[in-house]
């Protein structure tokens, strides 16, 4: 099939789409061009997911708006099936790949799922097909790795069988279907021609700008973006801590310096967690590895705020020393563990860097979340017979928290806010130690 013909079926929805990867991304892409009437077919490694959403339920749960009733709409129209098998996609003309792209210790991508994917999809890749990888990759990936496995693992010619492009997502948990619907998108083509064809795909589902580009364009807006975005909540926190140091309070700050025209100073936090922001800067970085540039903001900011859980950890021995309490055998209860507000969403959390930096430090931790199943329950009860409460997330459910009685369950009465969520004088009334980050 021409990518002449491919694209007037994709104008008509007449092309069969399958979406690889059925989490964050995936899965509301799939709903979506289900949605507005094309045939959709789901891949998934997880047997238990696919059931999920084969039988109309959503597997993502917190708080996401319209998600759960447009997988039972589509789904029991028949327009969106899923499957952990590849060999069913033998027939279908575009494909979207939402596999996760970490990194590991070291900073290095992992691409295992991204490679495992690209093998199995090319078997049954099918002539003429369109390939579009919506997974945040370090810039240059399309070029020297998808399109060298897809052409191996599938015997047909780039440009000539088939055809490649790279469309990074811009979602967020949360807000999934309105980021999808109202954000605008880089379409990055191996072809000028490849990326019209995607810019016909996305129009059916995409209300805001879409704008064409080449791969290695695509690859660097994202990564660029999101590390753009570090450096910003990086420069946060290290005022958070400069405020600290000289007695200041970096939330007054904050609102001050952003009344100057062109200053928008971001929220400073108890650390940066999600599948995007920790990684993408390494995945930016990683592009440039054996040339002769090397960078030095990006990781120095990464580093800080991968270090800001244990800066909570420091002002929360601190303030129990105060109290004559030591953090050794110390109660700690930690109020949030996924690392978005009203989210499930525990990737790469700075709850399980605090959690851990508590157990060895000697403490026992407990925590409380309202959106993960393991650590559901009644905040206050479990609050009970702990030396401290530190509060890492800024779940809605902690806005109502009884600061009072959470004083009178608590052994030492320390709150440490890690989000300065919480009100102060609220706090203080109610007779807790409250220590807020960023203020001296």
């Amino acid at each position: 099939m021409s990518l002449v013909t491919l694209t007037k079926r994709i104008q008509n929805k007449e092309a069969r789409i399958a979406v690889i990867g059925l989490g964050y991304v995936g899965l509301p892409v799939a709903c979506r061009f289900a949605q507005v009437g094309f045939e959709v077919i789901g891949v998934d490694i997880l047997a238990n997911r696919v059931a999920a959403i084969n039988a109309g339920v959503s597997p993502i749960k917190g708080n996401e708006p319209g998600l759960g009733e447009l997988i039972a709409d589509v789904t029991a129209s028949g327009r969106l099936r899923a499957t952990t098998a590849y060999a069913e996609l033998a027939e279908c003309e575009v494909i979207l790949i939402d596999v996760e792209t970490p990194v590991d210790d070291q900073h290095q991508p992992r691409y295992d799922a991204l490679r495992s994917c690209l093998k199995s999809l090319g078997p049954v890749l099918a002539q003429g097909a369109l390939v579009i990888v919506e997974s945040t990759i370090s810039p240059g990936t399309i070029q020297n790795l998808v399109a060298p496995i897809l052409e191996e693992s599938s015997g047909r010619k780039l440009g000539k069988d088939f055809y490649l492009g790279n469309c990074p997502e811009r979602v967020m948990p949360g807000k999934l279907l309105e980021n999808l619907r109202t954000l605008s998108r880089v379409v990055g083509g191996m072809t000028p021609e490849t990326a019209e064809a995607m810019i016909a795909l996305y129009g059916h589902i995409v209300e805001a700008d879409l704008d064409p580009t080449d791969c290695i364009t695509a690859e660097l807006v994202k990564t660029v973006e999101n590390a753009y975005r570090d450096v910003q909540i990086a420069f946060a926190n290290e005022v958070a801590m400069l405020s600290e140091a000289v007695g200041g309070d970096v939330w007054k700050v904050r609102e001050l310096v952003n009344k100057s025209p062109g200053r928008h100073m971001l929220f400073p936090g108890a650390g940066v967690g999600g599948h995007c922001i920790p990684k993408d800067p390494w995945l930016l970085v990683h592009a440039v590895e054996g040339r002769d540039f090397r960078p030095l903001l990006i990781p120095t900011a990464r580093n800080i705020n991968d270090q800001m859980p244990l800066h909570v950890l420091r002002l929360l021995e601190e303030t129990l020393s105060k109290n004559n309490k030591a953090l050794k055998d110390a109660q700690i209860l930690v109020l949030g563990y996924t690392y978005l507000e009203d989210s499930d969403d525990t990737r790469n959390t700075p709850s399980v860097v605090l959690i851990d930096a508590l157990l060895a430090a000697g403490a026992n931790v407990v925590v409380h979340d309202p959106y993960v199943e393991a650590y559901v329950g009644d905040a206050l009860a479990m609050a009970k017979g702990s030396d401290a409460a530190v509060l890492m997330v800024k779940h809605s459910h902690y806005a109502t928290l009884n600061l009072q009685e959470l004083k009178q369950v608590l052994n030492t009465p320390v709150l440490i806010d890690g989000r300065g969520f919480l009100s102060p004088t609220a706090a203080r009334s109610a007779g807790l130690d409250y220590v807020r980050l960023g203020t001296g």
